[in-house]
């Protein structure tokens, strides 16, 4: 992923990091904190990379969290997926769902059917993914130092992504 980022943003710094405890020793304006939260499964992680983005964002300046979904917006679908290239092709289910509604995750499972010349191949690749409450949410980014507010993204007739923007009080 960053050889490619590289290739892509020649002209940006690339740093491979863990959102948990990797420290720049600058600050900034602002600080996106995108899916990749959502690989993070405990409330214990959501703070520490809420204080790691803290860190990071200049006294005045912001951090936007945005998961894909919080409990209360949490939705089961599925998408399909499809793209050619030539003599490469790929088919693709995406299915988001939560077997136990009573803890912190769901996962997403993706099936690929891949096509390279006349030969197909099929692959499965499953991501267990973080989901808290609102509540939580707003506990832990308050807890890292921030004062929390919150928006919705439209992402689709009729929907739209819980969005956390976030603070760093000046003094602080």
């Amino acid at each position: 992923m960053l050889a490619l980022s590289r290739a892509v943003n020649p002209g940006c710094e690339h740093v491979a990091g863990d959102l948990r405890t990797v420290r720049l020793y600058r600050t900034f304006d602002a600080v996106l904190v995108h899916d990749a939260i959502c690989y993070l499964t405990t409330e214990e992680d959501l703070l520490a990379a809420a204080r790691t983005a803290f860190v990071h964002v200049r006294p005045g300046g912001a951090a936007i969290f945005a998961p894909d979904f919080v409990r209360e917006t949490f939705r089961q679908g599925h998408a399909v997926i499809a793209g050619d290239d030539g003599a490469r092709a790929l088919r693709a289910l995406e299915w988001t769902w939560d077997p136990d509604p009573g803890d912190t995750t769901y996962r997403v499972d993706y099936a690929f059917l891949l096509r390279e010349g006349g030969a197909v191949r099929a692959a499965h690749d499953r991501h267990e993914e973080g989901l808290f409450a609102e509540p939580t949410w707003r506990g832990v980014l308050s807890a890292a130092g921030f004062r929390v507010g919150r928006f919705e993204r439209p992402i689709g007739p009729g929907e739209a992504d819980e969005v956390f923007l976030c603070v760093r009080p000046d003094g602080a």
